[in-house]
């Protein structure tokens, strides 16, 4: 069904009048670059890439990814799909105070995160090193969540989203921290592929990359809001570490729960950051930000207990990778099912990727459990029935 014309024009009217109140220096929708033309909408563009987003096979993936903690059975511990809402809503927040645009900052929390493989950044760092072993570049979760949105979904096709939301996408990256977060508006389409090329084969690092909008800069820092202080909530309930673990010189000024964690650093960052053309933290917060961050490598990330199937997982990986690629090779339609993936996908994407690449992007895109029941079907052994004849 078409628009009426009159209420199309009333639509759009009001939407661009929201859009002018915008600070001078957020990143409008009239402003989106696109990589392909697309069918005129009366959505504002990046409103539409945010429903482009939801609405993608790696979104509904997220369900079942590992945040930092897996193979636990607590229904209550933070997966891949909370931490991306609550990035989302950290940021919106953030933005909303700041006056920046709200659709691209959620388009970009929502869409950051599908490139994770399963396991997290174990599987991650996994995946990456077979790569190299065989000299096919790197693994970055967050050039991967760019690669497919640009390039894998809709069968090596792409969802054509604006060049803001892929920017920020594969600008993000949680593991770095900075006191001032500053985007760097000349930046172009052209140079974000460049920096994406580059980053695969891992002759430019995208922890270098600097947004080209701030709503990318505010979904950047989000993103450690989001997981720093939720993380100690998760290894507490899991009895991974105690509440008197936590240095007071961080507690006492971030706080000492999740919650108000969280808003201490909202609030900072506002009050830091309000009628700027970039983000900052005022100078103790951020240094106690810092110090939770390495306190949360030191004691959750690499504790020992959290680590111990650790070498089992690497084998996981190691089989199920080396698998795919030998069906891949021989053509032969097997355990994995990357044949019948392969088949589907375009033309283009079969001709231009080496089959190590394929693999990554196949493997990478599992989710926990589908890799774990992927490698049930290489290692053990399936019963013949009651006879041979049996089927």
């Amino acid at each position: 069904m078409e628009w009426n014309a009159a209420v199309k024009d009333r639509i759009e009217s009001r939407l661009k009048e929201k859009e002018n109140t915008l600070a001078s220096y957020a990143c409008k929708s009239s402003d989106a670059i696109r990589f392909h033309e697309m069918l005129d909408d009366v959505r504002l563009n990046f409103s539409h890439d945010s429903d482009k987003i939801v609405n993608s096979y790696c979104y509904s993936r997220y369900i079942d990814k590992t945040q930092v903690f897996y193979l636990v059975e607590n229904d209550h511990i933070t997966h891949r799909v909370l931490h991306v809402q609550l990035v989302s809503k950290i940021a919106r927040t953030i933005g909303r105070f700041l006056n920046l645009n709200e659709d691209l900052i959620e388009a970009i929390s929502l869409g950051h995160d599908v490139g994770h493989t399963p396991f997290g950044h174990d599987g991650e760092r996994i995946i990456s090193g077979i790569l190299q072993e065989k000299n096919e570049g790197i693994f970055e979760h967050n050039v991967q969540s760019f690669r497919l949105f640009h390039d894998l979904e809709v069968y090596g096709t792409g969802l054509n989203l604006t060049a803001q939301v892929l920017d920020g996408i594969i600008c993000h990256n949680g593991e770095i921290l900075k006191n001032e977060y500053c985007c760097n508006r000349n930046k172009t389409p052209d140079r974000l592929l460049d920096e994406y090329k580059k980053s695969l084969e891992g002759s430019f690092k995208s922890k270098d990359m600097v947004p080209m909008t701030l709503e990318g800069c505010v979904m950047r820092i989000s993103d450690v809001i989001a997981y720093v202080g939720r993380d100690v909530k998760d290894a507490l309930i899991l009895k991974l570490i105690k509440p008197e673990n936590v240095p007071k010189e961080i507690t006492e000024i971030l706080g000492d729960d999740n919650e108000k964690i969280v808003n201490t650093l909202i609030t900072d960052l506002v009050n830091n950051s309000i009628d700027k053309d970039s983000l900052s933290f005022s100078l103790d917060v951020f240094n106690a930000l810092d110090q939770l961050k390495k306190w949360n490598y030191d004691n959750i990330y690499t504790n020992p207990k959290k680590s111990s199937q650790d070498e089992k997982i690497r084998t996981m990986f190691r089989a199920v990778f080396e698998t795919c690629l030998d069906e891949l090779r021989t053509g032969v339609k097997k355990a994995t099912g990357i044949n019948h993936w392969y088949e589907k996908m375009s033309e283009k994407y079969r001709e231009t990727n080496s089959l190590p690449r394929v693999v990554a992007d196949y493997v990478s895109g599992m989710t926990d459990d589908y890799l774990m029941n992927i490698y049930k079907e290489i290692v053990i052994p399936k019963s013949f029935g009651i006879s041979f004849e049996e089927k």
